[in-house]
């Protein structure tokens, strides 16, 4: 694999507008009852001083996914840049991946009976555009990025956040920068 492609979540500018949910919405016209991508508030009691955050996850398109391992009719394929992608004709709705995912990014669309998730909208990559949850996302709080050894040695950017599974078993592509804990100083200028 010549490159891993994947997220880059910056907390700091997340003001958790869900544009990027919506954006997703938009471009596949997905059911309902299907999220391939979610804005969530992390719970303040997980971190060491007062904080308000919000993350922004769809598929991680792991380096290792469980998905694409567990799949017994191979509905799951990982590209040369990283991104996984699942073919919903090959898919029998067994939603074994659904269980074996420890982000529960695949969705289980009940009016088709079949698995459904984010592909990183790889043909929009393939057209020189970006994914239309980066696109839409105002802040700038969401980046399309290439996972290297340089990025996760940059200050600020981690890995895990409290209350995520262990990255240890997917290698997920998805990078974080945490916020800024602790009381916020409001000063008028």
């Amino acid at each position: 694999m010549s490159k891993q492609l994947g997220f880059l979540h910056n907390s700091e500018k997340c003001i958790g507008c869900r544009g990027c949910e919506m954006a997703c919405k938009n471009e596949y016209q997905s059911d309902a009852s299907v999220r391939w991508r979610q804005v969530y508030q992390l719970r303040e009691k997980d971190f060491s001083l007062p904080t308000r955050m919000f993350i922004s996850v769809a598929c991680n398109h792991c380096q290792n996914p469980e998905c694409l391992r567990v799949c017994p009719v191979k509905a799951y394929t990982k590209r040369e840049d990283g991104i996984v992608i699942h073919d919903q004709e090959r898919c029998i709705g067994c939603k074994l991946c659904t269980m074996a995912c420890p982000y529960d990014r695949p969705q289980f669309n009940t009016v088709v009976k079949k698995v459904e998730k984010c592909n990183l909208c790889y043909e929009r990559l393939d057209q020189g555009q970006q994914p239309a949850c980066v696109a839409a996302c105002v802040p700038e709080a969401l980046q399309l990025v290439e996972m290297t050894d340089e990025l996760d040695l940059k200050t600020g950017v981690l890995t895990n956040l409290p209350g995520m599974p262990d990255p240890a078993v997917t290698h997920p592509s998805i990078r974080f920068i945490g916020p800024k804990q602790g009381k916020q100083i409001r000063r008028d200028v």
